[in-house]
């Protein structure tokens, strides 16, 4: 299916006028505002078609916003076109250092890797493979009070926020049917069970209850690799969950390398 650039095309023509782009105070890049709720454009509008993997936020920082609109405004004013600015844009987010390690980590030890037909998932992260995908429940840059986005409130019970999953996150569940979804926390998980509750996306394909791969998780990473023991592990840290969540990851991929 063709993607809808619609909103990619009339905001792009105004990047490339701006002298400073920040879309926090920019009142140009506003998309919607509602309240204490504003959600502002930057360049996130690129889907990797060939990804086997899609991993999914909560909605793209302020930080990151500035970076993917000065790039994107660079590739433009040098000669780009639409979608290829956008796509050279999107590639600023990147899994890189220890976040990629503990992810390749967990997900070799699931066997998403035998699920492709590889030696390890690492060479998902090839430079130039696109087997990848960089994304968010919520597309577009959301701020609350002035605030980047933390998960309140509620995304499923605010119109202007579910509205953006209904379509936006909607749309790439559609164009990326065979990849698996990993959420990066509880948000992000709520956000794909959503869809697929409404069958938009196949449940057996999320990856529900990987811990997330910052090194700051050190320890729930080391209990989900049986790396430590759970009777070892500190009362915050909660191994049950996690060693469940490892066999039922386990049994999904087995399930879907069966088909």
């Amino acid at each position: 299916m063709a993607q809808d650039l619609s909103i990619a095309t009339e905001f792009m023509a105004k990047i490339s006028r701006f002298g400073s782009i920040d879309p926090l105070a920019d009142g140009d890049l506003t998309l919607v505002e509602d309240g204490p709720v504003r959600l502002a454009y930057a360049p996130f509008d690129h889907v990797t078609t060939n990804a086997k993997l899609v991993i999914v936020g909560i909605t793209p920082g302020l930080s990151q916003a500035t970076v993917a609109l000065a790039a994107a405004r660079q590739h433009l004013d040098s000669g780009a076109d639409l979608e290829e600015a956008l796509r050279r844009a999107k590639l600023t987010a990147s899994f890189s250092g220890t976040l990629r390690s503990n992810l390749v980590a967990m997900l070799d030890s699931i066997g998403v890797h035998g699920l492709f037909d590889l030696k390890t998932t690492a060479d998902l992260f090839a430079p130039g493979a696109e087997h990848v995908h960089f994304t968010s429940a919520l597309r577009y840059p959301v701020f609350v009070n002035g605030k980047n986005y933390n998960g309140t409130p509620d995304m499923l019970r605010t119109p202007v926020l579910r509205q953006m999953i209904d379509t936006h996150l909607a749309e790439e569940a559609a164009m990326l049917p065979q990849a698996l979804w990993l959420p990066l926390g509880p948000k992000a998980e709520m956000a794909l069970q959503h869809l697929a509750a409404g069958g938009l996306l196949e449940k057996s394909r999320i990856l529900a209850g990987l811990p997330h791969p910052s090194g700051a998780n050190g320890e729930r990473i080391a209990v989900f690799l049986g790396k430590k023991d759970a009777d070892q592990a500190s009362r915050q840290t909660r191994p049950a969950p996690l060693l469940a969540a490892y066999k039922t990851l386990r049994n999904q991929i087995s399930t879907l390398k069966g088909r």
